[in-house]
């Protein structure tokens, strides 16, 4: 099974690198992010979730557990899966070690290392098409025709979670509550890589990657 969990801040480039590796390994992206804005958009959680989403805080451990293990149990997780964005306490992952070691799923965990600086450029220069949800960034990838998407045409818009006030408190709850989880994952004999992403781009980062994965996976059983 090819099991890997994506660390790193907001803007580190977690929800890129993991779509080129689903394209890559044939295994579902999950998205703990996306998991709850969708259910934000359908009524399931509540005005309380969506204001906490808004405000950069973190969901509820209890919450965010159940809806990935009801992901995790869907037959396209069979052959692996790439979680990114979780797990986000350290409740969330030893919640995760257990359940990946009662089904001896041996996971790789790969942490995103980006200066502060550069994540603060990226985020506050991030743009979303409302329409169809393609992603923009006005330094890296800008569209052809300014404040409006190539591919509907839509006039492109700052989400909520973007702006710099919400940004800021993304990074301090990022750093009060998730960094300590991978150095904890470390500390407890997980596999983890750390890679540098800050300038390279989206391409030789998951280059870096699939390298420092091949590096790490067990070797074959002898005969």
């Amino acid at each position: 099974m090819k099991a890997i969990v994506l660390f790193g801040s907001p803007g580190s480039g977690k929800g890129t690198q993991a779509k080129l590796l689903t394209q890559c390994l044939k295994v579902p992206h999950i998205s703990t992010g996306d998991m709850l804005r969708e259910r934000v958009r359908g009524a399931e959680l509540g005005n309380a979730v969506a204001e906490t989403m808004q405000s950069g805080a973190l969901v509820s451990d209890e919450l965010v557990n159940a809806m990935v293990e009801e992901r995790l149990a869907r037959p396209d997780t069979a052959d692996g899966f790439i979680l990114d964005g979780y797990p986000r306490t350290l409740a969330q992952a030893d919640r995760l070690i257990r359940w990946l070691d009662e089904r001896g799923v041996r996971e790789v965990v790969v942490h995103l290392a980006v200066d502060y600086n550069v994540i603060i450029a990226r985020l506050m220069g991030r743009r979303q098409c409302p329409r169809c949800g393609t992603l923009y960034n006005l330094a890296s990838q800008p569209p052809h025709k300014a404040g409006f998407c190539d591919l509907d045409g839509a006039r492109l818009v700052i989400r909520e979670d973007d702006s710099e006030p919400v940004i800021r408190e993304r990074l301090d709850s990022y750093e009060r509550q998730t960094r300590p989880v991978w150095e904890h994952l470390r500390a407890v004999g997980r596999r983890v890589i750390e890679l540098d992403a800050s300038a390279g781009t989206p391409e030789v980062v998951f280059q870096e990657i699939c390298q420092a994965i091949e590096v790490v996976q067990p070797a074959p059983p002898e005969k």
